[in-house]
């Protein structure tokens, strides 16, 4: 295998090994993203963001079947190889990456529409980075506990599925969010067969602030560990917290992790409420790797 081009980027510190292969001739099976994405031997980051034309692979035909205009496919692999359907973060440093190389242009008030695997996700410029419409979700009805190392005591959890699956566990004070021990797996129980992105939150003190709801976050992320920011994860943290919080809680929220800040908005649209996501996306630079070396 030749050398490979790259570009690191991230969102919140939620970083991202990005590789243009426009007409998807780049094999790149699990092994090879996990030595790429490995932080000791490789570049290092949180996933693998390959940039292809969604013409050029067989999962962007559904893509371009919901949306014609989804030119771009954002296909992401988590740190281990395993295939993800989709990355807030992600998609947002996505972004940036097309529109900081000339592959689009994207002028204030224009929509950029990415393919993804849970479906296209529509694109705009924001005051601090970019907005995406993250499309529907839906809550799980399923009883769900969560167990942390180091404790035995099982916490309720609330599953959110925003394209790819999560489990949020409301915590009572900042000194149990930090705390935690996420080095390893959170155990779900019943076991959930694709594995799901686990968040833990502390609503602040007061939660609800001019009619904006504040929240504190960390997550640990399947296929990956914990990261400093996870974009789904966000959503779908906001998305349970204004569950639980019941009738009158806001529809927009800042939720903070440790790599930053975040917002989050739900809104109604024709086809059912939607979730957006917005904030900073960076690329921090280039680089060339030969994959036969690491």
């Amino acid at each position: 295998m030749a050398n490979i081009q790259f570009t690191k980027g991230h969102g919140t510190g939620n970083d991202f090994v990005l590789i243009l292969d426009e007409r998807g001739e780049l094999e790149l099976d699990a092994t090879s993203v996990a030595k790429l994405c490995d932080r000791h031997f490789g570049i290092g980051a949180d996933g693998l963001i390959r940039v292809v034309r969604s013409s050029a692979i067989p999962d962007g035909a559904a893509s371009l079947a919901e949306e014609p205009a989804a030119e771009w496919f954002m296909d992401y692999r988590n740190a281990d190889g395993s295939v993800a359907e989709m990355c807030g973060n992600g998609v947002r440093v996505f972004a940036r990456y097309l529109t900081e190389r000339g592959l689009v242009e994207l002028l204030p008030g224009d929509t950029l529409s990415i393919g993804t695997r849970a479906g296209v996700r529509d694109i705009q410029r924001s005051t601090n980075g970019f907005a995406v419409d993250m499309g529907r979700w839906r809550p799980e009805s399923e009883e769900l506990t969560v167990r942390t190392h180091g404790s035995d005591v099982p916490r309720p959890g609330q599953g959110i599925n925003v394209g790819n699956p999560h489990v949020v566990v409301a915590l009572a004070h900042n000194e149990d969010l930090k705390d935690l021990d996420l080095a390893k797996i959170p155990v779900i129980e019943p076991v959930q067969p694709n594995g799901a992105n686990v968040e833990f939150i502390v609503p602040a003190e007061p939660m609800v602030q001019n009619g904006v709801g504040y929240i504190s976050m960390r997550v640990h992320e399947r296929g990956v560990g914990e990261t400093l920011s996870c974009g789904t994860g966000i959503v779908a943290a906001a998305l349970a917290t204004r569950l639980w919080a019941g009738k009158g809680a806001p529809n927009q929220w800042q939720v903070t992790v440790p790599g930053g800040t975040l917002g989050v908005r739900m809104f109604a649209t024709e086809d059912g409420e939607h979730v957006g996501l917005s904030g900073a996306a960076v690329l921090a630079f280039d680089g060339e790797v030969d994959l036969a070396t690491l």
